[in-house]
């Protein structure tokens, strides 16, 4: 469940596969660092998921296929929040922080798509984003954004010194 700032800097995708070329420790390096830097956005999100949303979600919850949505857990909610790295040439986003607990998920975007029963018990979302996430990673987003930009400059730097 990503949430992107559209800041775009040309040549970050290939960077990126570029880094696992050169040594593929750049690459571990260049994820710390910039989960480093969105660090403050990932703690913000963290510290908003303070109760169940709902009674019900704190029982067990499958979906159709069978695959286990609830019991809504507080911490595994906050341990879901991560910051993600994705160069894949199909992926929409490159870096962008995502939930990666189910029941939290389901929660951030309940009704986002369509109007539903659920969605309209959660409460409204914000511009049509998510509940939490999308609101406090961009209460951050200058921050973020800006020292983002600086590592991705630095990192392009280095690889094409090292081409």
């Amino acid at each position: 469940m990503p949430v992107t700032a559209k800041t775009e800097v040309v040549g970050v995708r290939d960077t990126i596969r570029q880094l696992n070329k050169i040594e593929p420790g750049l690459r571990k390096q260049f994820t710390a660092d910039a989960a480093r830097i969105a660090q403050p956005a990932i703690s913000e999100v963290q510290a908003s998921y303070v109760k169940v949303p709902l009674s019900g979600m704190a029982r067990q919850w499958r979906d159709t296929r069978g695959r286990k949505l609830f019991p809504f857990d507080l911490g595994k909610a906050r341990r879901g929040v991560k910051l993600r790295v994705d160069a894949r040439r199909d992926a929409l986003g490159v870096i962008y922080i995502q939930q990666r607990d189910p029941g939290a998920a389901v929660f951030e975007s309940a009704g986002r798509r369509t109007i539903n029963l659920l969605g309209l018990s959660l409460g409204p979302l914000e511009r049509n984003h998510t509940r939490i996430l999308g609101p406090a990673v961009f209460r951050r987003r200058a921050a973020v954004t800006r020292e983002m930009a600086e590592l991705v400059r630095d990192t392009m730097r280095r690889t094409q010194r090292s081409i």
